[in-house]
This record gives structure tokens, sequence and C-alpha cells, in this order.
């Protein structure tokens, strides 16, 4: 393969492995491979309890057979999550990346897709985040464990193609949410959060909900699905070093997403900040040209129908799990 990486668009007759593919994003991101045309035989979706991705004689048999690697597992979680597990984020990531990447070039992958995050970004970055920024700071030191794990994806891709011309991009996602996503409260990010918070405490005429921080911290989602669309379009045709931003140039505050939520739910009550509680980084936004300008990639959901669509369904997951376990 040439030092460039460029390679022609992902066959479908090629073999995919697709770490975390039953995991939230990892089953849309399986669902698009699907609707492109890449067989159920085509597709090697280890499962954690199977696959401890962390240890490197495992990744070796992972591998085994493999064209394309789409790299999503991580342990990942919240804020709150991340202060208590610090060592544990790093680790695990840390490894599960060196290792997986290595035995994949060793084995002669053609491709490897390597999910980073937001969280690697600088804690003071200018808004909108660019991909130069990327190293111009430490990241938020709640985040940062996680977040530089991540990073050194990033770093491992580019050595690799220097020096051995492996084909591996990195991507950046901001914050992800829809249908699926985590809410069990130990380890759910932001959304998943308040929706749980905001329909509990209506189903049960409670007077107030408790939110962390100020309210005044802002976020960008990106809508699952149109995530997992750009990691495709990514895999199908990005063949360069630099990371690219994965985003929808939306911004909100957490005390207006928690405004929102409430008002979809129909909750009556008080909102409270308990401003003894972190923010996490000040604010996150995505300058998101270059996914555009190299695959095409811009978001489709606007949050509003996106957010609705989430709390839908967690509500319908909810009543599914009342009534048979009732």
């Amino acid at each position: 393969m040439a030092k460039n990486g460029q390679t022609k668009a992902v066959a479908k007759s090629q073999k995919f492995l697709v770490t975390g593919g039953s995991g939230f994003l990892g089953s849309y991101v399986v669902d698009k491979l699907l609707e492109k045309g890449v067989s159920w035989d085509n597709l090697f979706i280890p499962r954690s309890r199977d696959f401890d991705l962390r240890k490197r004689e495992v990744c070796t048999e992972a591998v085994k057979g493999i064209d394309v690697v789409v790299h999503l597992a991580g342990i990942v979680g919240g804020i709150g999550f991340n202060k208590e597990n610090p060592g544990s984020m790093f680790y695990d990531n840390l490894l599960m990346g060196v290792h997986l990447m290595e035995e994949a070039r060793k084995a002669g992958v053609k491709k490897f897709v390597a999910i980073g995050t937001v969280c690697s970004y600088p804690k003071f970055t200018p808004v909108p985040f660019k991909e130069e920024d990327l190293w111009n700071g430490y990241p938020e030191e709640t985040n940062a464990p996680y977040g530089l794990a991540k990073k050194m994806l990033l770093v491992q891709s580019q050595s690799y193609r220097e020096q051995y011309g492996f084909n591996s991009i990195f991507l950046l996602p901001v914050n992800l949410y829809g249908p699926g996503d985590n809410f069990r409260p130990e380890s759910s990010h932001v959304i998943p959060a308040l929706i749980k918070k905001f329909l509990e405490a209506r189903n049960s005429n409670s007077g107030e909900v408790v939110v962390w921080g100020t309210g005044k911290a802002t976020r960008e989602f990106l809508y699952v699905e149109d995530a997992a669309e750009a990691i495709v379009l990514a895999t199908e045709k990005y063949n360069k070093s630099d990371p690219i931003n994965l985003g929808s140039s939306f911004e909100i505050s957490i005390g207006d997403l928690a405004k929102l939520i409430s008002q979809i739910v129909g909750f009556k009550g008080k909102i409270v900040f308990d401003t003894t509680k972190p923010d996490g980084q000040p604010r996150r936004k995505l300058d998101t040209t270059r996914a555009e300008k190299e695959f095409s990639f811009k978001s489709k959901t606007d949050f509003y129908t996106g957010l609705r669509k989430t709390i839908a369904w967690y509500e319908r997951a909810l009543a599914w799990y009342e009534t048979k376990f009732a």
C-alpha cells in the first residue's frame, strides 16, 4: 500500500471487524454497513465477555482474516464515572487501542478506523474546536484520562502511516445521543441522565429535579444515526492522516437542555442546579468543515427532533420493562 494511504472505497466483499458493534453507537454502524450491502457473513462483532481486547493475544485472534477494522469499543461514562475511575479509564482504553492497531498492522488489515473523542480537546479550546487545536493544551481534568488514552490512537495512527504505510484514520465525534443510549445512572452521559431524572420526577409528582453544575456549560450533541453515517462514509472515502471532527454544529447550555427536556416530558416542577458538582469543560462546539469537505458529511437530524425520538424510545423501553417484570 502506498504511504499516502490512498485506496478504493470499501468493498462489500471485505470482512469487517467492528469492536463495540453491539453497543450504542456500534449497533447503528453495523446497521449502516448492512444498508451499504455488507453481508452478516462479512461482519465480525466480538462481545467483551468473550474477547478482552486489553490482551494482545486476544487482539491477534480478533483481526485474523479481517480487511477493515472499525474500533468503537471503549470504557465510557459521564463526569461522575470518569471521576471515580480515572485509572481504569486510561489503562483499559489505551491498551485496547494500542494492541488492536498493532495486531491489525501485523495481520495486513487494509484499513483501520479509530474512533476518538471530543474529550481529547484542551479544556479551553477556542470555539468552534478546530482539529488543529488538539495539541494546544491539557484536556478538562475529569475527562483527561479517557481523552488522552483515546488521543494516543491518533499518535499511533499517524506514526504507523508514516513508518509502515498503514492506512489508519482518526475520527473525533462530539457527544452522542439517541434511542438505545445508556440510561444507567452510574455511567450515563448528560442527555440520558436528565431524561431519566425528569421522567421519574414527573411520574412520581416530585417537586424538583437536581441538575449537576451551574447549567452554564455548553455542549454540542450529534444524533447517533448521523454519527454512524459519518463513520461509514469515512470508512468508504477518507484515507488521510489528519483527524476529523464529527458534529452537528449546534451548541446548547446544560441549563437550556434541562428546560427543554422538562418541557418535552411534561415535568411541572422546579429545576435546581447543584453548583457543588463540576460543570466539566466550559464549552464544546466543533468545526465540522473538514468532514463535509473530505467525505460530504453533514448531520441531518435537528436536535429537537432527535431529543423527542430519544425520549419516546426510553418511555417505550421503560413501559416494556415494567410490564415484563412487574
